[in-house]
């Protein structure tokens, strides 16, 4: 299987140096600059699960041909669509993509572009980061991903994906349901983020004060109900393993968009995350107070930093 990993940053860095541990075929597509810097020094991941340090194959969008069984779209949401400008030239016939993206909505445009036969589902827990020296940093040691085809035509692609990620570090799982993985991984991470952002904390911050649990438990309970309206209610059991992330006094999760805010980053991707939930909480008709508090708190960062909420 001929590999195309889009960008070789945190996570398709990572992921592509997993891929190529487990004997994959794995091209990365870059700018010139990265490709620069991985010619001189070759791409370098640190990690709890093993460290990867080598030379790797990469492309610039200009040289694509249409050769690549899969292709890993590992991009922030406010940067896929030009990166589906880039990757067009390297869209065979045949060819799947894979994105491990946060969100719903990259799916609705994926199947627009390309047709849902050619969209493989994927979820990643993981936190990673490029370093200012241009290295792959994993910050701990969840390595989760969950595979799975989304109709007949890709299954076989997804299991032969599966089978080769399968072979790295960390937890590996093909799913017979990967839409509801999908789901389940965007209301913890929604819940979780919209939190972050609003009150600027870690977990563990904001059950500390005196509403912090109550209103988690409101915006765990704002994400469920759109789930369940859009017919993806989550398990009891997805419940229950939701509530004890979100709801672990120890914990110091952070959601990587409140980092992105401590930082000033000049881009975030709260319409992929809060933003969608509001508009699919709409057509139902379902009051979101918390949720709008929060996207509300994001679309001012992002007017104050002169860019619209991506």
């Amino acid at each position: 299987m001929k590999i195309l990993v889009v960008g070789a940053g945190a996570i398709g860095g990572y992921y592509g140096a997993r891929l190529i541990q487990a004997g994959a075929d794995v091209t990365f597509l870059v700018r010139p600059k990265r490709a620069e810097l991985l010619a001189a020094q070759g791409l370098r991941v640190h990690s709890p699960l093993g460290d990867f340090s080598g030379q790797v194959p990469t492309v610039t969008a200009a040289a694509l041909t249409p050769i690549y069984d899969l292709i890993l779209l590992s991009c922030k949401t406010y940067d896929l669509d030009a990166a589906l400008q880039d990757i067009d030239p390297a869209v065979g016939p045949h060819t799947c993509i894979l994105p491990f993206l946060n969100g719903l909505g990259v799916y609705d445009q994926l199947d627009s572009r390309y047709g849902k036969d050619r969209v493989i589902g994927g979820v990643s827990y993981i936190a990673t980061m490029l370093d200012a020296q241009g290295e792959i940093r994993h910050l701990a040691n969840t390595d989760v991903v969950i595979v799975g085809g989304r109709g007949e035509a890709n299954s076989a692609l997804a299991e032969r994906f599966h089978a080769l990620v399968a072979q790295s570090s960390g937890v590996r799982t093909l799913s017979a349901n990967i839409e509801q993985a999908l789901w389940n991984k965007w209301m913890m991470l929604a819940a979780g983020a919209l939190m972050n952002c609003l009150m600027r904390g870690t977990i563990a911050d904001i059950l500390a004060t005196q509403d912090g649990a109550g209103l988690m438990h409101q915006a765990i309970g704002e994400c469920l109900a759109i789930a369940r309206a859009e017919g993806h209610a989550l398990a009891p059991d997805d419940v229950r393993k939701l509530e004890e992330r979100l709801l672990d006094v120890n914990s110091q999760w952070a959601a990587s968009m409140m980092r992105d805010i401590a930082q000033g980053a000049p881009r975030l991707e709260s319409a992929a995350i809060v933003g969608d939930l509001i508009t699919r909480a709409a057509r139902h008709d379902i009051d979101v107070p918390l949720i709008r508090a929060s996207y509300c708190h994001l679309q001012v960062y992002a007017r104050r930093h002169g860019m619209a909420a991506s």
